[in-house]
């Protein structure tokens, strides 16, 4: 691949003020073949004066160029610029003709092949900077423009846009003009799409899979819409602006990199979401989240739209504050924000104490390169938990007075951090500029530890704070219940302004006394000694999941801090979790203990026994669930036990058996998992993978062999898979995961040991062939995150220092390199500074 340039900020500020871009009518033609397709684009613009600027593309050929009837030399492209010199002040006409190439890594216009009927599907994926890959465009934020679109595709063929889409005859599809919209907005899905269509508030609204998934759409296809119609309410009952575009179609699309992307009008999902095998009920409350986040972007990201990517952060963390709170406000999931303080704030927390660090709202993003690395913990749930804490600082009537400002001011334009802190301010007389400067331009994490004081038979509280933020907290003062010490009962809840004043009486000296009840604010938590030992005892008889949820947080990152052994956090998960009902925090405990303490946390010595510990945990939740009221953990117990079984013989059972004892039945995504842990204990073969691969042949079946062939324990096996991954092309950004996710195992360290330095090499290599989002799949699942030791950290700063890895692998390595010098700093064996 050929090196592109990235847009600079201060390219994109001046073509700004060049530029005013009116209309883009673009045709696409997808049946000219499986590699490539034709796009022809038309471009009205003025320019303000006398000047020079480019157009960006991306072509396999460049047809033809003509400026106002001129021919342009299509030669002259370079880097994925097309010059456009010695522009006259006023209108003009550019019109290009391009072979493009479809995408396997989700960028650009992806194609995929679905293998379980041979229907293929393409779709457009066009965020940041990958238009380029599609249409030529001025490919920035703030030059919004109206586009019409028109696709021909094979006749039997559903095309989808950001507007109603109309069938002219002879597979041409016309899209209805859009509003002004920024060109990373653009959308296209096309292929033999599955759709449930409804109409809703006098609207189309309408749901598509492929058709391979068409019986698990129309399972789920009342809980989606009724999803979609009270969000949509819900948002309307929140904001004065209506919802500004023609229709609501939501496209389930097959390797998608991300969760889901905003796309106007088209909303497009990775169709993990259609459940084809059982799921828990959280994992049902987070699609409903997605489908609020997504929705919320509709106004925050789409009607009003960031001027550059430095204020990324103001969409996703919206957008994030929004599907979280709007799905406990619209829907039958009323306590999501448990999933988040587990899950989402996990991300945040960790993210927000790396080097890689930045403030949610950072003072400049140089470059696109350097924007995409921002799409990570810090921009969603720290940017979220800030906008939580914002909503609880000014109260939810002026904040959602001040967001209603702000989308009268900028409906259909740009707008800045600035713009958006002026219309908060214009709805308080709080000092928001300054709560934004504490917040949004800082990086890290406060520490709250709370310190009791007693003096003539009762106690007052301070909340000591290693840190800069103010913070507007709860604190939760539990005693031991009269009629059973295993239970914790709430006393009462204090409100409480960090750094305090005065300190608060409470009287008697509380069991637990627990900052942050609630969780209203985004701080690691602390626990004095007599709390801690009532968390020992008693953490399962605390009342609410949310507040269990704050507790096991703080217990994780006092293990991640090395102030707490982790064998400890293993014996009160043994202790508690057999007894935890809230399925996010089951499932949130289960993988922290088995992903990080097992795996890396303990010496590998150890690594034994924390197995047989989280082993004995599951079968207690097994045992708890066999009267079949409770399936949501007995399928989280079921999926941990196969994950850490270090045994082969009763997980093999149940895959002959076809149903673990009691039951579940097993679906394929148990019968995949099942044998991807017989693979990794040497206990299957190639000929058990190719059987199960003919019992379910579809994409998932496809990724679910992969994952198991690179993790047979066979030379053999290794380096084909390593091949495939770093030597071909041929792996989609998903069949890349999957094999990366079966390579490295623990129980396997020496047998693939030479891999450790050959990764560095070779990662930096398809990186820089493949482009970002196999680097971010490289950095994030081919990393040999088992390799705890000093030389693998060594090698990974060798290799950031010296062999010059594309921004985006950097960034990702960074990050693992830190979990690494972590997880030597845990043990015992960090290298000294």
């Amino acid at each position: 691949m050929a090196c592109m340039s990235v847009l600079t900020r201060d390219e994109a500020q001046l073509r700004a003020q060049f530029l005013d871009v009116h209309r883009y009518t673009v045709d696409l033609d997808l049946t000219t073949g499986e590699e490539t397709f034709d796009s022809r684009t038309v471009i009205r613009f003025t320019a303000r004066s006398d000047g020079d600027t480019f157009v960006e593309l991306k072509p396999v050929e460049l047809r033809s160029v003509t400026l106002d009837g001129r021919p342009l030399d299509p030669e002259s492209a370079t880097d994925g610029r097309l010059p456009l010199k010695n522009l006259t002040a006023g209108e003009h006409e550019l019109h290009v003709d391009a072979v493009m190439r479809y995408s396997r890594t989700g960028e650009g216009m992806h194609r995929f092949t679905d293998p379980s009927d041979g229907e293929t599907y393409v779709y457009t994926q066009m965020f940041m900077d990958d238009v380029q890959r599609v249409f030529a465009a001025f490919d920035q934020p703030d030059l919004k423009a109206v586009f019409d679109v028109r696709v021909k595709a094979p006749e039997s063929w559903t095309v989808l846009s950001n507007g109603i889409t109309e069938h002219r005859g002879d597979g041409l599809w016309q899209a209805a003009t859009t509003p002004l919209i920024s060109t990373y907005l653009v959308a296209v899905a096309a292929g033999p799409w599955h759709s449930v269509r409804t109409e809703h508030r006098g609207l189309p609204f309408a749901i598509h899979c492929r058709r391979s998934l068409a019986p698990h759409l129309d399972t789920d296809a009342d809980e989606i819409l009724d999803i979609t119609r009270a969000c949509f309410d819900r948002y309307h009952e929140k904001f004065e602006e209506p919802y500004p575009f023609d229709s609501y179609d939501q496209a389930f699309v097959p390797e998608f990199n991300a969760g889901a992307m905003e796309n106007p009008g088209l909303v497009t999902f990775r169709d993990e979401f259609v459940y084809r095998s059982a799921v828990t009920d959280t994992e049902r409350q987070t699609r409903a989240m997605v489908i609020a986040h997504e929705m919320a972007h509709m106004w925050f990201g789409d009607l009003v739209t960031l001027k550059w990517w430095d204020d990324i952060w103001l969409n996703e963390s919206f957008a994030e504050y929004m599907g979280y709170q709007t799905t406990a406000e619209a829907t039958r999931f009323t306590d999501p924000w448990t999933e988040f303080a587990v899950t989402r704030k996990a991300w945040g927390y960790d993210a927000d104490q790396r080097p890689t660090t930045h403030p949610v709202a950072p003072d400049a993003v140089d470059d696109t390169a350097s924007a995409l690395l921002n799409f990570d913990g810090i921009s969603y749930a720290k940017g979220a938990s800030a906008l939580r804490q914002l909503a609880t600082w000014l109260g939810e009537k002026d904040f959602l007075a001040g967001i209603n400002t702000h989308f009268t001011r900028h409906k259909f334009a740009n707008a800045t951090l600035a713009d958006f802190i002026d219309s908060l301010a214009s709805a308080t007389d709080r000092d928001v500029h300054a709560w934004a400067d504490n917040w949004l331009r800082t990086t890290g994490v406060d520490t709250l530890t709370p310190a009791v004081t007693a003096a003539e038979g009762t106690c007052t509280l301070t909340a000591d704070r290693t840190g800069s933020r103010p913070h507007r907290l709860t604190a939760g003062l539990y005693d031991h219940a009269v009629t059973d010490e295993g239970r914790l009962e709430l006393r009462r809840r204090l409100d409480l302004d960090v750094p305090q004043t005065d300190p608060h009486p409470i009287g008697k000296r509380p069991a637990l006394l627990l900052l942050n009840d609630g969780d209203l604010t985004y701080a690691k938590i602390r626990f004095d000694t007599g709390s801690f030992e009532a968390i020992r005892s008693s953490l399962s008889g605390l009342p609410e999941p949310l507040t269990r949820a704050v507790v096991w947080n703080a217990l994780r990152d006092a293990v991640r801090d090395g102030e707490l052994p982790p064998t400890a956090y293993l014996e009160i998960a043994r202790t508690h979790l057999p007894h935890e009902t809230d399925l996010a925090v089951t499932q949130g405990v289960l993988a922290f203990a088995s992903t990080h303490i097992a795996d890396r946390y303990l010496h590998t010595a150890d690594r034994p026994a924390a197995l047989a510990t989280l082993t004995s945990l599951c079968r207690d939740l097994l045992r708890r669930t066999e009267d079949g009221d409770h399936p949501g953990l007995r399928l989280i117990a079921v999926r941990h036990l196969i994950g850490v079984a270090a045994h082969p013989d009763t997980i093999a059972a149940w895959l002959a058996d076809g149903t673990v004892p009691g039951g579940p039945e097993l679906d394929p995504e148990l019968r995949w998992r099942i044998l991807a842990r017989l693979a990794v204990l040497g206990a299957t073969d190639e000929a058990a993978i190719a059987a199960e691969l003919e019992r379910d042949p579809s994409a998932s079946g496809q990724e679910g062999a992969a994952r198991c062939r690179a993790a047979l324990p066979d030379p053999d096996a290794k380096r084909t898979a390593w091949e495939a991954m770093f030597t071909g092309d041929d792996l989609s950004n998903y069949l890349f995961t999957a094999t990366a996710q079966g390579f490295w195992q623990p129980e396997q360290a020496e047998l693939v040991q030479e891999y450790v330095p050959r990764f560095y090499q070779d990662a930096v290599t398809v990186a820089a062939r493949r482009g970002p989002a196999i680097a971010v799949a490289a950095g994030n699942w081919a990393f040999p995150a088992h390799a705890v030791d000093t030389e693998t950290l060594r090698l990974g700063e060798e290799c950031l220092r010296d062999a010059d890895p594309t921004p985006a692998l950097r960034r990702t390595l960074a990050d693992r390199l830190d979990d690494l010098t972590r997880a030597l700093r845990v043990r015992g064996e960090a290298p000294q500074a």
